[in-house]
């Protein structure tokens, strides 16, 4: 059993606290290489953000659970190497699908793990969510449930349909379960493709911070696909089409709300590949990996730095 405290983690309890009150959100982002942690905590530390380190099960399978749990400690000393003293880094669990998949994530290390039994009848959501809830909390460990349903595709997380969260089920919900934080769905969706257009349905955001009032709320799928990204790759061979995200001030409006945790994944995908997709094309010969690496790091550090300061809103707030 290793516990996060001795690995210089926290868990997400206080920081939603202080991103309520203080109208913003922390950046919830996904990882599973060196380069892409190393690029979120130059930003965080330069921004002086808290942030969510996110491993997706796909990410923890790919990565390895052992390899994970030490760069997560690796990236708190980074952190205080960098010159940030009391760095606030939560890792967390993304779309935790079974309670087996959650208590062995707890037991390597992580701070804060997502149950999502969004796909569930309510009933067995509860029970699912409740059952990780207790085991959990024995640990000091934060859980994320979900009610509604996003759709798009993350790894292994595929739903064809968004199902809006039920504002008269949020009480219910987080009384039975005990939950710490909750997803909701108001339109955004999972991927580069999203298949709800904007606007986001801020009245079922209303809705539920009228039942909830001062609960932490999540979002999900809040990617906004960065057009210059988009057109990098497509100038350098790929072949993004149609691709549509969640515009950046509605994502703003939400962050200055009750919603303190916002999830970015695929604009990350997307810097990174824009910048490989870049070096190879303009120097073919090139074949060390430092090389391409190197400006997908830098690329994906002024995304994150981006949506940190001008879109979250939690810069300055260590």
């Amino acid at each position: 059993m290793v516990n996060y405290k001795d690995l210089g983690l926290v868990n997400t309890r206080e920081m939603f606290k202080k991103a309520i009150n203080g109208g913003y959100a922390i950046p919830a982002f996904n990882f599973n290489n060196m380069e892409q942690m190393q690029a979120i905590i130059q930003a965080a530390v330069e921004t002086k953000s808290p942030v969510i380190l996110q491993v997706s099960k796909g990410a923890r399978q790919y990565a390895n659970a052992t390899l994970l749990r030490y760069m997560a400690q690796g990236a708190v000393e980074y952190a205080k190497e960098l010159g940030c003293a009391n760095p606030q880094i939560v890792l967390h669990l993304d779309h935790g699908d079974t309670f087996e998949t959650c208590k062995s994530c707890i037991g390597s290390g992580f701070s804060s793990v997502m149950i999502d039994g969004s796909h569930l009848p309510y009933d067995e959501n509860v029970a699912l969510t409740k059952k990780v809830v207790e085991y959990a909390h024995q640990f000091d460990v934060t859980v994320e449930g979900e009610l509604g349903v996003l759709a798009g595709v993350e790894d292994d997380v595929v739903a064809e349909h968004h199902t809006y969260t039920r504002p008269e089920e949020v009480v219910d919900f987080v009384t039975k379960t005990g939950c710490d934080s909750l997803a909701i769905s108001i339109g955004t969706s999972h991927g580069a493709y999203k298949l709800v257009p904007p606007p986001l349905a801020f009245d079922v955001l209303d809705g539920v911070m009228k039942e909830l009032p001062g609960f932490p709320i999540v979002l999900h799928g809040s990617s906004s696909v960065p057009q210059e990204e988009v057109d990098t790759i497509n100038k350098y061979g790929g072949k993004l089409e149609a691709a549509i995200g969640i515009p950046e001030d509605e994502l703003r409006k939400a962050a200055k709300s009750a919603v303190c945790k916002i999830n970015i994944d695929s604009d990350s995908r997307l810097a990174m590949t824009a910048a490989v997709r870049k070096v190879f094309a303009e120097k073919p010969a090139e074949f060390d990996p430092r090389k391409y690496l190197g400006p997908a790091r830098d690329n994906m550090k002024k995304l994150y730095e981006h949506k940190i300061v001008n879109v979250l809103g939690s810069d300055n707030k260590l």
